[in-house]
């Protein structure tokens, strides 16, 4: 739904059904990745009187190709990790990179492989390696140059030739880049593309520097990583968010 069909809605629950609705910026479905790699090897261990727990894992992480995804190689040897653990480890390193390392959103495009391990005949479980997997991966992590990736826009305007100059200053100042500027009869089609942050309250904007004669589309084009000072100001609001 565009911006204009939300703002009807959040009157209509306010005029007609008198709910005072709590309205604020939609979220930016950020994700994470890393640009270097990293062995690491971690041990959970856990004694509480009784059987206790033990699981050690040995991990090498590293970076995929964009939009490759999440790879998990075994390369466990000579049982030192007994074969029904392994599905375990696997499942540590996924609840990881679903809650996020760096700042608290999903990882993307890492391959993990299990390097190494052991293993306790009384104490070993398949919880035992999971966290031990879970803690290890996030080590590695924050070991591994750490960045957040942010969604990128195709945008595209169609607007008379005279609000031209104004529309790709206001695209620029959204950290958006003029890809190309065509003509179509008396129209100008300006295709671009934007990080998404910057696109919150584009259609009114748009409305205002057009005089309501220019209208745009935009659908996702990639993920990009978030330049340094803007990834600051998240990890910032992220924390007073905790």
């Amino acid at each position: 739904m565009g911006e204009l069909h939300l703002e009807i809605i959040v009157d209509r629950l306010k005029r007609e059904f008198n709910v005072d609705a709590v309205v604020g910026r939609p979220k930016v479905a950020y994700r994470e990745t890393i640009l270097g790699s990293k062995e690491q090897e971690f041990k959970y261990i856990k004694q509480s009187g009784g059987r206790g727990q033990y699981g050690h894992v040995v991990l090498k992480i590293s970076p995929a190709k964009p939009g490759e995804g999440f790879e998990f190689i075994n390369s466990i040897t000579g049982g030192r990790i007994p074969r029904e653990y392994i599905p375990s480890v696997e499942k540590g390193v996924i609840d990881a990179m679903q809650r996020g390392v760096f700042a608290g959103y999903p990882v993307v495009d890492v391959k993990v492989e299990l390097l190494d391990g052991s293993y306790h005949a009384v104490d070993s479980s398949e919880i035992a390696f999971k966290m031990a997997a879970s803690g290890c991966f996030k080590q590695a992590f924050m070991k591994s140059g750490p960045i957040l990736l942010e969604p990128y826009m195709s945008l595209e305007v169609t607007t008379p030739e005279e609000f031209v100059g104004n529309i790709v200053g206001d695209i620029c100042s959204r950290r958006g880049k003029v890809m190309e500027i065509t003509v179509r009869g008396n129209l100008h089609i300006i295709s671009s593309e934007v990080p998404l942050a910057g696109m919150f309250g584009y259609a009114t904007t748009l409305r205002s520097l057009s005089s309501g004669r220019a209208n745009y589309s935009m659908h996702f084009e990639r993920y990009m990583e978030v330049p340094y000072e803007t990834a600051e100001k998240i990890l910032e609001e992220k924390k007073k968010t905790k």
